[in-house]
């Protein structure tokens, strides 16, 4: 099969959506090597994303007009170019497929993440909440399949978008490689004297926002008098200065923040922490519990929406509204070694099913729905 793809976040995005599109395209490409892959993306000039040189090919605008404006180019003309490459099916990877695509004959997928700006407005400017509407809404009438990465989205595209649930497919992400792989004795001290943390914490991974909701983190281990250092790792926002406020005000120490860390240093990180804990309001997926779970670090994650498809029976689920409750799921994770070791096993095992391999075979399935 020829089949394109809108790689933008691959080569741009180093976040989620990103991330996302990268594993695809590296998995694709892997278990599936007979097929062409076209991904479309403006130029970038420091690319996140390596090509698979036997079976993938960047394509970029070539009008000068379109590298001005590569929005427009991406949103508004990419689907000429997809026709003229007779792509047999087009896959958008990040709620997104380009205006006018149903005016060919090509067949269309799209990966929805999440409906996060429609369930929680408030997180949200105005500006980008229509942005994001109006561009997923386009993208889940007019794509002939729908991909979600978890029966949460699958639920929202329902309620919210009044999608047809025969139209979606529920596929799950994996994560990156390299957390199935344990990092050696020399990796975590070199990870250790980079970055100045001692060699056991509770771990937070996640953008340092509201919804992630990192304070009520702080706040129960207060109230549930836990001397433990707390590593958090991710990209800083506003928010940020509420945390550290509450920090200097309560006078609590041996609390880390990382900015910027690079794949590479993660799996040790991760596989280095007693505990992992992710009590965020709302997610579409929640990749860090997989990447926990991968590295045999117990979760602690939130009660309801999508938070126990990826972290299974043997997570502790906790009311992330609830300080109290977030400080004693941490505190019975800290003393007690027995259930700590129940959890590593479990939650490794429940982790099989997100396998790269897998997670592939079921992207094809799609795929082939349709061609």
């Amino acid at each position: 099969m020829r089949l394109g793809y809108d790689a933008k976040r691959a080569f741009f995005n180093r976040s989620g959506l990103g991330n996302y599109s990268r594993d695809v395209l590296n998995m694709l490409a892997e278990y599936f090597p007979m097929n062409e892959y076209f991904l479309y993306s403006p130029q970038p000039q420091k690319p996140l994303y390596t090509l698979n040189p036997t079976n993938q090919q960047l394509i970029v605008p070539q009008k000068r007009l379109h590298q001005w404006f590569p929005f427009y180019w991406r949103s508004y003309f990419l689907y000429k170019q997809i026709e003229n490459d007779k792509i047999d099916l087009f896959h958008g990877l990040s709620n997104e497929i380009p205006f006018h695509i149903h005016r060919t004959n090509i067949p269309s997928v799209v990966t929805i993440h999440d409906l996060i700006y429609m369930r929680y407005p408030h997180f949200y400017n105005p500006i980008d909440r229509t942005i994001y509407k109006e561009k997923c809404l386009y993208a889940a009438t007019h794509a002939n399949r729908i991909i979600a990465v978890s029966q949460q989205t699958a639920n929202d595209l329902q309620e919210f978008f009044k999608i047809p649930a025969h139209k979606i497919d529920v596929v799950y992400q994996s994560c990156n490689p390299i957390f199935w792989t344990t990092a050696d004795r020399a990796k975590r001290q070199e990870v250790l004297a980079k970055y100045l943390i001692p060699d056991h914490y509770i771990l937070f991974v996640g953008t340092i926002e509201e919804r992630k909701n990192v304070l009520n983190v702080l706040i129960g281990m207060r109230k549930a008098k836990i001397d433990y250092p707390l590593v958090i790792i991710g990209k800083p926002t506003r928010y940020l200065g509420t945390v550290k406020s509450y920090i200097e005000r309560h006078e609590m120490r041996n609390i880390f923040f990382l900015h910027n860390v690079p794949n590479e240093d993660l799996p040790a990180i991760y596989q280095m922490a007693t505990v992992f804990v992710y009590p965020s309001i709302f997610e579409g997926f929640g990749i860090p519990i997989l990447e926990a779970l991968v590295s045999k670090t117990p979760v602690i994650t939130s009660k309801g929406g999508c938070f126990s498809e990826a972290g299974g029976k043997s997570t502790l689920y906790v009311d992330p509204q609830n300080p109290k409750e977030i400080g004693s799921a941490l505190k019975e994770v800290l003393d007690n070694n027995y259930l700590r070791e129940n959890m590593i096993f479990d939650g490794f095992v429940h982790a099989q099913k997100f396998r790269r391999e897998k997670v592939a075979q079921q992207l094809i399935l799609v795929y082939e729905k349709l061609v």
